[in-house]
């Protein structure tokens, strides 16, 4: 049952999320930019912006499901909950090696409450995640967007039952683990120096930076990528079944889509 459907108010207000997180992830790979060092790798001049900008947009398509009844109380609740339990296992393994047991819960959820719940709970629970551990910095709006698409991707998976679909949740872990990684180094890799074969030139060609983009990856992030990727898998594989059907039976038992139906008045006599 998916709990934040994507009706058309809040579809357009996550198309236009993402798309602000697409350009703030690639801007330098298509325009050309002589930023460099210790100011742009910090991004003190835009990341502060852009949190500005992502939490309104947030909020954004929740209140755009809200104007359409198609949240509730209960389901913010439920977000609530979920958020919580996202930032605290973040605070448990906080990155280390690249293990970080907090993926596996959004996969879950995206994938029982739908695409705009796993786009929300991403980013809330990254967000809570980093006030626990202190891992606030340029570097936290970026992972509020890379972790709601995770989340968000989960929810838009063909649809399928039984075994097959916790083995295609375990893949999808296991590939999103490994591309957060990847596209989280594009925070800091256009600004930075890594010698000339793994270093961003501005102004060159797309394919050549994309080719050094790749070199860089291999060479370092990798080692923490796939453990990431491997971790997730391994508790989809392990708890996704029964964490599905908790899911699954708590929106059911909620009524979260249940209209409103009033008893006609009666004559007591």
């Amino acid at each position: 049952m998916k709990l934040i459907l994507l009706r058309p108010r809040s579809t357009v207000m996550l198309l236009i999320a993402s798309a602000v997180g697409v350009l703030a992830f690639a801007w330098p790979l298509f325009f050309r930019t002589s930023q460099a060092g210790e100011s742009a790798i910090g991004h003190t001049t835009d990341a502060p912006w852009l949190f500005v900008l992502l939490l309104p947009l947030l909020v954004a398509v929740v209140l755009a499901e809200l104007s359409e009844a198609g949240i509730d109380a209960k389901v913010i609740s439920l977000l609530g909950m979920l958020a919580a339990i996202g930032a605290a296992l973040r605070a448990l393994g906080p990155g280390t090696a690249g293990l970080e047991p907090g993926f596996f819960l959004l996969v879950l959820a995206g994938r029982a409450f739908g695409a705009g719940f796993g786009f929300v709970l991403g980013a809330v629970s990254l967000l809570g995640g980093a006030m626990i551990s202190g891992g606030v910095g340029p570097w936290m709006p970026f992972q509020m967007f890379a972790c709601a698409w995770v989340g968000c991707l989960a929810g838009l998976l063909p649809r399928v039952g039984g075994r097959l679909e916790v083995l295609l949740l375990a893949a999808y872990s296991l590939v999103s683990g490994v591309l957060y990684g990847v596209i989280m180094n594009l925070w800091f890799w256009p600004y930075a120096t890594f010698g000339s074969d793994f270093s961003f030139v501005p102004g060159d060609q797309l394919a050549a930076n994309l080719h050094r983009y790749f070199l860089f990856v291999v060479a370092t992030s990798l080692g923490w990528d796939i453990p990431r990727g491997i971790l997730s898998a391994a508790l989809v594989l392990t708890l996704g079944r029964p964490m599905l059907n908790a899911f699954r039976r708590t929106a059911r038992k909620a009524a979260f889509e249940a209209p409103v139906v009033f008893e006609s008045g009666r004559t007591h006599g």
